[in-house]
């Protein structure tokens, strides 16, 4: 079905329940469905001098929508620091790209799958796995591992297993069926995402400098090509769908959520490596959200031209599509290219090789604008920039009237418990604390032979082969400290992505991001997005780490409430030798113990806090930048020199449950165990000092002989220091206070999750 590009009258439309597609006339309704304002409606017309047909309409509300448009996000997001001397590709493209030495760069990115996963946990998860690995090899770089960061609800819950269980097995099939290896995450259960849990996958690769390209459109009559799956219904409006909150009519528009197939994605990544390596393109994009629509029109704007294409001509697996059906599905799996002049029939030949559907189905102009066709017949005609630069608002703002009781809360109304042993075994056994074997042992994390530090650790470690190069990675965020407060809670998540870089003994170099948040309509909530934005801006300049991009997911609510404002980092570290690398656990008896940092004397925001008293309140711990970059700082220092037998943070459970970390071996096999006999150091509440987050502390381990030279580094750096202790016997021992055997701990803490979903139906 085809319409005039001049008439708002009688064109396809979205399609039906039933699938058949409709007529429909673009009223007010119409316009309201589609996501788009009045105002924005009169825009639309403003920019085409009349007024849209159902497909032009439907290409603006994609482009518009928040997941693609950043209406709300991307005036903040431009404070923040995105340049450096490392820096290749910042913001704007696909993925980022930093320098790492010898001719290689690393290309990184996290985005997030929030919305689809809470309707269909294992195509949700699976279809964001493979949206990210797609954003990595459009650049030209190789995947070389995948990360991921989940919220869900409490695991007791059995709704909230089914939804764990599914995402998780997603992540695993497509990462395990590509051969990517997933060498790290994070996961964090907590009454906030009960109904909304959080899916935010990152993926990070390896690319010559002159293999790097990127997705724009450039050179008119070159020609535009469709290459990888075929175009289906699924996912329509994935975007829109993306954008808007969820409500109990959410699991009605399962439409919109995307297929997987990670066996067609590897024959794509194959042959789009190999057209990319073999220099027959001018440019090339992924068609992940707003799928044809997003990558052509994005592409040219970029490039500064124009594309035509005719949609008749793309592959498609259902009959009947109608343009609008064609240009917005965004069936996963699939590029857009632009080959250089004469080379149209080399890139056909390498796409047959890979038994890979292809179709040159437009070309580039030098007008500026996305014209789309239909057997020759024009079903919309726009200008390509008007459709990539939505508009930008900028909402009001106002502190959340629970900050102040946050605040105002008196930590000496919690009892000092009577058992301190008996909190530690609570602690270690709790669901966000425990062990993630159980997630971790169904990913591949050894596939390609490049990784040296497997899940369980502060950060994965990779190496480049034929270089002493090596990779550091790692995913984290803190989601009950920005609910607290959302500008202390931004600079602690960096300072503890940069710490666990730290910890493993690389130097952190870039970072990418993802910010999920309600909706920024609200004031209380672009208050704390713009805390949020400020706390992550002040702590990468402190740090010197540029952020090269990201994902903002909005929306993320339901009838019960949004969730907590939830930043996730993504950090890549680099090891000019990455036989330096460090592990947490303890590796020898009679290695000393040293606490670098101070043991702090509060307990507002812990984790103790909320699973020994049920109370998620307090102020959160205050993180001072300079002495925490000066921790970065002495600890690569410390593995430079190959002093450090391990080193591991202090984060949730704060000392005690890190020293017990370090007493276990990670890791998908049999656990190891060493006990360690320690000091508590530190004054006051003797919780606080056991089970507080005090930021910039970290435990390290070195051989005696080693011991003076880690005293005097410390110094040189101006890092509080104090041995506490030495590793040794079956048990962990913290001063007068904690005794337990560290079997005891270990069944604890790589058994509980295992345990829950052996039963789910259990609340054990």
């Amino acid at each position: 079905m085809t319409s005039s590009t001049h008439s708002a009258g009688s064109t396809s439309s979205p399609r039906a329940s039933s699938g058949q597609v409709m007529d429909a006339e673009v009223t007010p309704q119409v316009i309201k469905e589609h996501g788009l304002k009045p105002d924005e409606y009169g825009r639309i017309c403003e920019v085409l001098g009349r007024k849209p047909n159902i497909t032009e309409l439907g290409l603006y509300s994609v482009m518009w929508s928040e997941h693609c448009g950043y209406k709300h996000s991307r005036a903040l997001l431009k404070t923040l620091p995105t340049q450096g001397p490392k820096v290749l590709q910042g913001p704007g493209e696909n993925a980022g790209i930093m320098d790492i030495g010898e001719g290689w760069a690393v290309a990184f990115k996290v985005e997030s799958h929030n919305h689809p996963s809470a309707i269909e946990p294992y195509q949700g998860a699976a279809t964001g796995v493979g949206g990210i690995l797609r954003d990595i090899f459009t650049m030209g770089a190789r995947p070389i591992a995948s990360l991921n960061s989940l919220r869900f609800g409490p695991l007791t819950d059995p709704t909230v297993q089914r939804l764990f269980a599914g995402v998780v097995r997603g992540i695993a099939d497509y990462g395990n069926c590509m051969g990517i290896p997933t060498v790290a995450g994070e996961v964090v259960f907590d009454e906030s995402y009960t109904e909304n849990c959080l899916v935010n996958a990152m993926s990070v690769g390896l690319v010559r400098h002159e293999h790097i390209i990127k997705g724009r459109a450039s050179g008119a009559g070159n020609p535009v090509i469709y290459i990888g799956a075929t175009t289906g219904r699924d996912g329509i409006h994935g975007a829109t769908f993306a954008s808007t909150e969820i409500t109990d009519e959410s699991t009605e528009k399962r439409s919109a959520v995307q297929v997987a197939d990670p066996f067609m994605e590897k024959l794509l990544m194959e042959a789009t490596l190999e057209l990319i390596h073999s220099g027959l393109l001018v440019g090339i994009q992924d068609m992940g959200a707003a799928g044809l629509t997003c990558s052509t029109c994005e592409m040219a704007s970029r490039g500064g031209a124009g594309i035509e294409i005719d949609v008749a001509k793309v592959p498609q697996r259902e009959k009947g599509m109608t343009p609008y059906e064609i240009l917005l599905s965004e069936s996963q799996e699939r590029m857009l290219l632009v080959a250089k002049p004469g080379c149209e029939q080399k890139v056909h030949d390498v796409l047959a090789k890979w038994d890979l559907h292809a179709a040159t189905i437009g070309f580039v102009t030098d007008t500026g604008r996305m014209v789309v066709k239909e057997n020759g017949k024009v079903v919309a005609d726009v200008p390509a920039d008007s459709l990539a630069e939505a508009p930008v608002y900028h909402p009001a703002k106002s502190e959340p009237a629970i900050l102040k009781k946050h605040r105002e809360f008196d930590e000496a109304s919690v009892p000092v418990p009577k058992d301190p042993g008996e909190i530690l075994e609570k602690l270690i056994s709790d669901p966000t604390i425990a062990s993630k074997r159980w997630v971790y042992r169904q990913y591949d994390h050894m596939v390609r032979s490049n990784t040296l530090v497997r899940p369980g650790s502060d950060a994965a470690v990779l190496r480049v082969k034929g270089t002493p190069i090596g990779l550091a990675m790692t995913i984290d965020g803190l989601g009950s400290y920005c609910a607290l407060d959302p500008y202390e809670g931004a600079k602690i998540v960096v300072a503890e992505a940069a710490r666990n870089i730290a910890c493993s003994g690389a130097e952190p170099i870039g970072m990418t991001d993802c910010l999920n948040f309600g909706s920024p309509e609200k004031p209380e909530v672009f208050y704390c997005f713009d805390r949020v934005i400020a706390g992550l801006g002040d702590a990468c300049r402190a740090f010197q780490i540029p952020i090269t991009g990201g994902n903002v997911s909005l929306y993320n609510e339901n009838p019960s409430g949004a969730i907590d404002p939830t930043p996730i980092v993504g950090m890549i570290g680099l090891f000019a030798d990455v036989s330096a690398a460090v592990t947490q656990w303890f590796k020898n008896d009679g290695d000393f113990i040293y606490l670098l940092g101070n043991i702090g004397d509060s307990i507002g925001g812990s984790r103790y806090l909320q699973v020994a008293h049920g109370k998620k309140t307090g102020r959160c711990p205050k993180l001072d930048l300079e002495p925490e970059h000066k921790l970065h700082q002495v600890l690569k220092a410390m593995a430079d020199a190959r002093l450090l037998q391990s080193a591991h943070d202090c984060s949730d459970g704060g000392f005690a449950v890190a020293l017990a970390e370090c007493c276990m071996t990670g890791g998908t096999h049999e656990a190891k165990t060493l006990g360690a006999r320690v000091e508590l150091p530190g004054q006051g509440r003797v919780d606080a000092r056991l089970f507080g987050e005090a930021q910039s502390r970290v435990i390290v381990s070195c051989e005696a002989a080693a011991s003076a030279q880690i005293e005097a580094l410390a110094g040189k750096f101006g890092v509080p220091c104090a041995k506490i202790g030495q590793v040794g016997g079956g048990t962990l021992v913290i001063g007068g206070e904690i005794n337990v055997p560290v079997t005891r701990l270990a069944d604890l803490f790589f058994n509980r999750i295992e345990k829950l979903m052996a039963s789910p139906f259990q609340n054990s």
